[in-house]
């Protein structure tokens, strides 16, 4: 991880209500801009759309590199944070096909980020922290599907997790968000014992 992390931290412990509610606005702004423009999305549009001003958007990131690392670092954090919570409100198999769902829309977002995050993410430790995140947040669905003898054996984790990303990078290259869905379906039938 880098050193922005702690910094991060020790910020977003000092916020006051109304500073978080302005940050989480623009960070799911932000998501939504370079998920539909790509790097090259306007921080002014940004600002508009969280309904805040430009200068709030740059007290709080100084650059467009820190803001797109932010996001980057929430959609992983709501990504994995996200499997429990899906494992407590629906069916194994359910919980499973929403995360890869919401998996595909993060990948969005993340390539149309990917020339700045290709600059922010140079650590390859720090990617691969990322990967075993998400690793384990499918590895705690897989089990909750096990758990119900409805996993084929030999399922890995990291194997679901190269498979999505597969789907993801195909989906983008096609330009369609239904052949990921459409994907998808195809690999819980190869999870999913019949």
């Amino acid at each position: 991880m880098t050193g922005h992390e702690g910094d991060a931290g020790q910020q977003r412990r000092t916020l006051r209500a109304d500073a978080q509610r302005n940050e989480d606005r623009l960070l799911e702004a932000a998501a939504a801009a370079f998920a539909r423009e790509g790097a090259g999305a306007s921080v002014k549009d940004i600002a508009r759309a969280a309904g805040v001003g430009v200068g709030t958007l740059y007290r709080r990131f100084p650059s467009k590199e820190l803001l797109i690392e932010a996001i980057y670092r929430q959609e992983v954090q709501r990504l994995c944070e996200a499997a429990p919570d899906l494992t407590a409100t629906h069916p194994p198999v359910d919980a499973l096909r929403t995360w890869m769902e919401r998996f595909i829309d993060f990948m969005a977002t993340k390539h149309g980020m990917a020339e700045a995050l290709a600059v922010v993410l140079t650590d390859d430790s720090e990617k691969l922290h990322t990967r075993a995140l998400l690793a384990d947040a499918i590895a705690h669905l897989l089990s909750a599907v096990e758990s119900e003898a409805l996993a084929r054996p030999g399922v890995r984790a990291q194997d679901v997790l190269m498979a999505l990303g597969g789907i993801s990078l195909i989906a983008a290259s096609e330009d369609q968000r239904d052949l990921a869905t459409r994907l998808i379906g195809l690999l819980l039938h190869g999870i999913v014992a019949s």
